[in-house]
């Protein structure tokens, strides 16, 4: 396998004298994946139930398992209890608590979001009062993001579905950015052999253009003070050091340091014009794959969007049908589409200002769909950290569970009751859906687009 390393790569790696080139190419011999997953800190989960081997040095909630199980089969994956997500990339957890950027509302966008990895991650150690963009480029990944942030279960979440251009409507708008931008790559080498035969030169230089491009088109709706994660999942100092060079060089920048602990293998890197700080994760030192990072601050003067341009209309939705089913404190409701939702006060103006210049995909939490005088619950209600406790609900065990995540009947989990009506479905006391009991039948409603098909 490893002469299958691309030697532009492998030339480039050498050129650093203490890089091991020969522990590089003999963890890529190879293929191997680690498999390491973060629990929800929202959710009610136990995490002895899954093979633990060891805590994820960088990240509270981040552990290594021992093996990788069948998540599809797990309805608590389903529920939101934990995101299954590549142990090198979950190291902004530390960035953010090094930062101070949970301990404070902040505004945060998460560029490039899909599939909702480190959305999650931020939705999860940034302070609980904060508000997310969770926006992506790629219209056929918006739905997945989606998917993934409804479990996370959290209502101060916006997801959009734009080109990085569009934010340039947003003027010094958001106090941190994290682009995790297109990469050629090459970091992914050590799980996925056949990324190998993808990658080239002329791929680094084309990823490089779009990294320009995405960064030059939307590094304006960070404020002054404004701190930006880039990473990638590259190798290639164009893509990294270099692309951090030219953000200080062109657009008023400056890099930040960390303190992290040498025992967690983590390599610090300058970048060659600048000395600009870098953190490189290699999976021949450490348990991860291959990933970069760099944190800068803007230090340039930016022009800040005016909310006085917001126009704000009657809001006719109704204020108190999302009480019977949702702790509504610090909340307003909104409709869309005939759907309502609820959104947090304090970003009202906010959410208002982001739907003026933004293709918006979902909003807050979705609390179901308005029929006369009625509401038919919405999943994305079940999933919710605020969904009240005292909703007349029914315990599956985890065959039963299964079978409400493949849409089967469930008449036989609810035969013994007498529940009728909207019913909450649990598996260890979590929620994962919705059922209708009636007389004669029984509904489930779990989304096709959640449901799970036999393996």
């Amino acid at each position: 396998m490893s002469n299958r390393l691309p030697n532009d790569l492998i030339n480039s790696l050498k050129g650093n004298p203490s890089f091991d080139y020969e522990a590089f190419v003999a963890v890529h011999d190879v293929e191997e994946r680690t498999t390491s997953i973060r629990f929800n800190p929202s959710k009610n989960i136990n995490i002895n139930d899954y093979n633990i081997e060891r805590e994820i040095p960088w990240c509270i909630n981040g552990y290594y398992l021992k093996e990788r199980p069948v998540f599809t089969l797990d309805p608590l994956f389903h529920s939101g209890c934990y995101y299954s997500q590549e142990a090198s990339s979950m190291f902004i957890d530390h960035v953010l608590r090094e930062l101070k950027l949970n301990l404070t509302p902040i505004r945060a966008l998460d560029l490039c979001a899909a599939p909702g990895g480190k959305s999650t991650l931020l939705n999860s150690t940034l302070h609980k009062d904060s508000l997310l963009v969770a926006n992506e480029i790629i219209k056929t990944r918006v739905n997945i993001l989606t998917q993934n942030l409804v479990r996370w279960g959290n209502s101060n979440v916006v997801i959009s579905n734009n080109d990085p251009s569009a934010f340039s409507r947003l003027p010094g708008f958001f106090d941190l950015m994290v682009v995790d931008a297109p990469c050629s790559g090459s970091g992914m080498f050590h799980k996925d052999h056949s990324a190998i035969d993808e990658w080239s030169l002329a791929n680094v230089k084309l990823c490089r253009e779009r990294q320009q491009r995405i960064l030059s088109q939307s590094l304006s709706a960070l404020k002054t003070g404004g701190y930006l994660l880039y990473s990638t999942c590259s190798y290639s100092k164009e893509e990294n050091e270099d692309i951090v060079d030219w953000l200080i060089d062109d657009f008023g920048m400056e890099s930040v340091s960390l303190s992290i602990d040498d025992s967690w293998g983590i390599t610090v890197t300058e970048s060659e014009k600048n000395d600009a700080v870098g953190f490189r994760f290699y999976p021949h030192i450490l348990k991860g794959e291959g990933f970069f990072l760099s944190i800068l601050r803007k230090k340039a003067d930016q022009d800040t969007f005016s909310m006085k341009r917001v126009k704000r209309e009657k809001n006719t939705a109704p204020q108190d049908l999302a009480q019977d089913w949702i702790n509504t404190e610090n909340h307003y409701s909104f409709t869309h589409s005939n759907f309502l939702h609820i959104f947090p006060k304090m970003y009202e103006v906010d959410f208002l200002a982001l739907q003026s210049v933004l293709y918006l995909k979902n909003a807050g939490t979705e609390i179901g769909e308005l029929k006369g005088k009625d509401l038919i619950p919405s999943h994305d209600l079940a999933l919710s950290n605020l969904v009240r406790k005292d909703l007349q609900h029914l315990d599956l065990e985890l065959d039963q569970a299964q079978n409400y995540l493949r849409k089967e009947n469930m008449s036989t989990a609810i035969n013994s009751s007498n529940l009728r009506g909207w019913v909450v479905v649990r598996y260890k006391d979590v929620n994962l859906g919705w059922i209708k009991a009636m007389d004669n039948r029984i509904n489930n409603y779990c989304p096709k687009e959640v449901r799970i098909w036999n393996l």
